[in-house]
């Protein structure tokens, strides 16, 4: 594997904050408030989920 072809996850998680921090306010209000969401969303499907036997 090439490591010039595929960034790390930190130099991606920075571009990812980059991009998230030159956003305007408004749309910075839009992504967390989605983000909240999808958090909201896994916790209640996690809640729902039974114990599988192994």
């Amino acid at each position: 594997m090439d490591s010039k072809l595929e960034p790390s996850d930190e130099a991606q998680g920075l571009r990812l904050v980059r991009a998230f921090l030159s956003l305007p306010p408004e749309k910075r209000a839009e992504v967390i408030a989605f983000v909240e969401d999808l958090v909201r969303a896994q916790a209640r499907s996690e809640d729902g989920k039974e114990v599988s036997p192994v």
